[in-house]
């Protein structure tokens, strides 16, 4: 049974055409993506984890340098561990590399996240069970880790070509926190490594925000009760919206732009309330992304939802 709904299925895909048909893509305009991208998912990625750096100072401790006077010298460290294990990352999924994801890839990447602030343990099984505060769940025994790894890795295997990519990198994600191989860092690492998988696929970086920090951890909580839908349909949203941000940003002016305006704005002059648009987007319904805590949506993806109702009927 699919597990990612068809509509969001073909958008992504869709979405992934336009952009491929861009290419070769501008090497600056790349390269200012992929900055603001690391930025964007250093803070974030470490944010959900408890880190007190804002976006603006995550930008002034990795490009600038400066010590944030009254932060925590651990924040500081992680951002930079975080930034260059995504500096890895996009070496790793150059075109013409070849990525084979291993128990060492898995372990190099917890290596990278944690070098500065966890250095005794970093890219190391831990040796003594964990309890995740706030969780239902109780990670495996400490001496299953290494069976359970091997576990996770012939799961992939297995399940690469049958899956959608988004299903399985929303799945490869799961599996790994589930399993809660490290001390600390776990979820940064899924994260990365959830990537890895997105982006040699040809999608671009994909970040789960920190204003969505609370549905993020709701959605691993049933899926640690199996039932993984919503899971992947909240994966698929964000890899559509990082596919927005680089179709909005390297589309050429002369191509029809889609223009992406709050659910509110959207809901004007259409036979919908905005909350009821809201509905259809956590849906997977309605094809929108988010900007900070707000949704936004095109007055082009209502037209094609309403399209879609009516081809049904």
């Amino acid at each position: 049974m699919a597990l990612l709904p068809k509509n969001l299925k073909d958008l992504l895909e869709a979405r992934l055409g336009l952009l491929n048909a861009l290419r070769p893509l501008p090497r600056s305009a790349v390269e200012k993506l992929r900055d603001h991208f690391k930025i964007e998912m250093t803070y974030n990625s470490n944010a959900i984890e408890g880190n007190s750096l804002t976006l603006k100072e995550t930008f002034l401790v990795i490009n600038e340098g400066i010590t944030i006077k009254g932060k925590p010298l651990r924040d500081h460290l992680e951002a930079k561990d975080h930034h260059a294990a995504l500096d890895f990352l996009y070496e790793l999924v150059e075109p013409k590399k070849r990525v084979t994801i291993s128990e060492h890839l898995i372990r190099t990447l917890h290596q990278l996240v944690t070098k500065e602030t966890e250095e005794e343990w970093a890219g190391k099984y831990r040796e003594s069970n964990v309890i995740i505060g706030g969780s239902d769940h109780t990670p495996p025994d400490a001496l299953d880790v290494p069976m359970k790894m091997k576990g996770l890795i012939q799961w992939f295997q297995e399940n690469q070509k049958k899956l959608h990519i988004a299903e399985l990198a929303a799945l490869f994600h799961h599996r790994l926190v589930h399993i809660h191989p490290f001390l600390d860092g776990n979820g940064r690492t899924a994260r990365l490594g959830m990537n890895i998988l997105l982006m040699k696929a040809g999608y671009p970086l994909v970040v789960i925000l920190k204003n969505d920090r609370k549905k993020y951890y709701r959605v691993l909580d049933r899926a640690d009760k199996d039932d993984l839908k919503p899971l992947v349909q909240f994966v698929a949203q964000a890899v559509e919206r990082s596919l927005n941000i680089y179709l909005k940003t390297l589309t050429p002016t002369s191509k029809k732009r889609e223009k992406f305006l709050p659910l509110s704005q959207i809901a004007k002059g259409s036979p919908y309330s905005s909350k009821y648009l809201n509905l259809l987007v956590r849906q997977g319904k309605l094809e929108a992304h988010k900007e900070g805590r707000v949704w936004l949506t095109s007055r082009e993806a209502l037209k094609r939802y309403q399209e879609g109702r009516q081809r049904k009927r």
